[in-house]
């Protein structure tokens, strides 16, 4: 849901050895222009390390930074950024910090490594997400079970995760227009002469413009904050309102181009995704359907019968015959 309101959001980074500077620059500096473009303080950023001090990344650059131990827990978002060897680092001070961040609610992100500190950490069950290229096939041999995807970014719940690199750019974007609407996500990204937002799913599947054909920018907006809220899905208001236009606009544009409600071309984007995972992981049903947006397993198995006329449990004993009994509970 969209948090335009007048308290900064406070998100923190914890910086693990070896992090990359381009990817911690790229998730930060966003969030400084927007303080810039927007006027007033619209994030509060803190950086963190294990120990504090000067934490000095992989190359010449470092951050001044408080030390976990005595750290704030009200964070919105906590995002670690990790570079290096992310699967060999297995600091359990920070992994118990995690945990107990978890625990008190804290939102968790991961850029680059980030994200496979945070599935050590235990706090990744039933998320989708991503990782730089470079982890992703030792991650998925050392946790085969691992929601994985090839994704610049994937937003699930509470959870953030990025590719790092210019990937953590475009997250940011997403998260800016989320919060503070498309137009303030625009102008910081013309600020750092980015001028071409990428969505989430880049580059393995074509930008939503080319995918749908779409060319009036309200269009391309509107599926890019689908696409990057499939688990907590928006209202029709709120993507009016972060689209720049009037719901009943909305509504009308897409009816004319894409012959079909901005929620019914929602809730087919929210059960796509729910196939994909059906089909390419053993989750049970009921995470499948939090994490597409869906309250409840019953809800879900009706609008999947009523999309794909077959059952969750059905498709998903079609897509693997020869591996025996498939959970569905």
């Amino acid at each position: 849901m969209p948090a335009d309101s007048q308290s900064p959001a406070r998100y923190g980074f914890l910086l693990l050895p070896d992090y990359a500077l381009m990817s911690a620059a790229s998730a930060i500096e966003p969030f400084r222009a927007a303080n810039l473009l927007g006027g007033r303080t619209l994030y509060d950023l803190r950086f963190l390390s294990v120990d504090g001090g000067w934490m000095q990344s992989s190359g010449a650059g470092a951050f001044n930074t408080a030390a976990i131990s005595g750290a704030r827990e009200d964070f919105d978002i906590l995002f670690v950024v990790a570079g290096g060897d992310p699967l060999a680092q297995r600091d359990e001070r920070v992994l118990a910090w995690l945990r107990r961040l978890a625990r008190r609610g804290v939102a968790l992100g991961g850029i680059s490594g980030g994200a496979a500190i945070l599935a050590a950490a235990g706090v990744m069950g039933a998320r989708r997400f991503t990782i730089h290229w470079q982890h992703i096939d030792a991650m998925r041999e050392t946790n085969p079970e691992a929601l994985i995807e090839r994704r610049l970014f994937v937003i699930d719940r509470d959870r953030f995760t990025c590719a790092g690199g210019m990937a953590a750019l475009d997250m940011m974007y997403a998260l800016i227009a989320a919060a503070h609407g498309v137009t303030l996500a625009r102008a910081v990204s013309d600020w750092f002469i980015h001028t071409g937002i990428r969505a989430s799913e880049a580059p393995q599947q074509l930008d939503p413009a080319r995918k749908y054909d779409l060319h009036h920018p309200a269009l391309v907006a509107m599926i890019d904050l689908m696409t990057s809220h499939l688990a907590d899905p928006l209202r029709l208001e709120d993507l009016g309102h972060l689209c720049g236009i009037s719901p009943r606009q909305l509504e009308r544009l897409t009816q004319a181009q894409l012959g079909q409600s901005v929620m019914q071309l929602y809730r087919r984007l929210r059960l796509d995704k729910a196939e994909e995972l059906l089909t390419q992981s053993s989750l049970p049903l009921t995470e499948i359907a939090l994490a597409t947006g869906f309250a409840s397993r019953s809800h879900f198995t009706r609008a999947f019968r009523d999309q794909f006329a077959d059952t969750p449990i059905s498709r998903r004993r079609q897509s693997r015959p020869d591996r025996g009994k498939v959970p569905n509970a």
